[in-house]
């Protein structure tokens, strides 16, 4: 079972200006991650079919701008991952009991102190394509295994 961080990892975080931010006036407009659409696709097919879900932290305007882009760039059809898999929480921390309740075993987000939290799961993926440079932790602890593109994360993951 595999989880997926929203921000930073599906849509893009890097060069956060206000036309293209996905906080500013037009989220919709706000670039994915290069190679999330056909990276999810392959993963969605093998090995984790119907077995992805996306674990995101969000309020409730976040999570209407989250739901508005997915739609908008028809992620659903071009991943073949199901609409009923996509899961907000209010605190970074709350992920943990999601992926404990779903039986998540790899996740994939752009934040290590989310990873940190994730205890039960067994493959934890800090994802840094997504994100700019000055944000990425420099020292990693060795229960976290560092990323930078989704072809990268599709040749670990791919195997399981």
């Amino acid at each position: 079972m595999l989880g997926v961080d929203v921000g930073g990892v599906i849509v893009s975080l890097t060069g956060r200006d206000e036309d293209t931010s996905f906080f500013g006036t037009r989220p919709l407009e706000t670039p994915a991650v290069e190679g999330v659409f056909e990276a999810l696709a392959t993963l969605s097919a093998q090995p984790f079919a119907g077995r992805i879900h996306l674990v995101s932290k969000a309020g409730p305007k976040v999570a209407s701008n989250t739901r508005d882009w997915l739609a908008h760039h028809d992620f659903f059809g071009r991943t073949s991952i199901p609409a009923a898999n996509v899961h907000f929480v209010r605190e970074r921390r709350d992920k943990a009991a999601v992926c404990q309740r779903l039986g998540i075993t790899h996740f994939v987000d752009d934040r290590l102190d989310v990873l940190a939290h994730l205890e039960t799961v067994e493959h934890r993926y800090l994802f840094r394509g997504g994100t700019d440079p000055q944000d990425l932790p420099g020292t990693l602890p060795e229960w976290v295994k560092p990323v930078d593109t989704w072809a990268e994360l599709v040749t670990l993951t791919g195997t399981v």
